[in-house]
């Protein structure tokens, strides 16, 4: 008879087997969720929150929008020194 009243052709798993597996499993979902967490998009900062907003209210309004220093048009374009035309964005930061 084998050893500890184990049963020849017995099927089954061993607890080092099962331990295993689920540290393998415990790892994997670790490093998946690390990677998930890295595809947020980052927050805005204050300074482009506010720059969309005044281009927005330039166009929703009809009348010229000044924000940090540059001027948003109705037509959404951008005035300002160091300015994209089209998005407000400082170019030189």
């Amino acid at each position: 008879m084998p050893p500890w009243g184990a049963v020849r052709g017995a099927r089954g798993f061993t607890m080092i087997e099962v331990i295993v597996v689920v540290t393998v499993l415990g790892v994997i979902l670790g490093v998946t969720g690390l990677a998930l967490e890295s595809l947020q998009t980052p927050r805005e900062s204050q300074l482009t929150m506010n720059l969309k907003k005044a281009r927005t209210e330039a166009i929703q309004s009809g009348t010229p929008r000044t924000a940090h220093g540059v001027r948003f048009l109705p037509d959404g374009r951008a005035i300002g020194p160091d300015v994209d035309p089209l998005t407000g964005i400082h170019l030189a930061q």
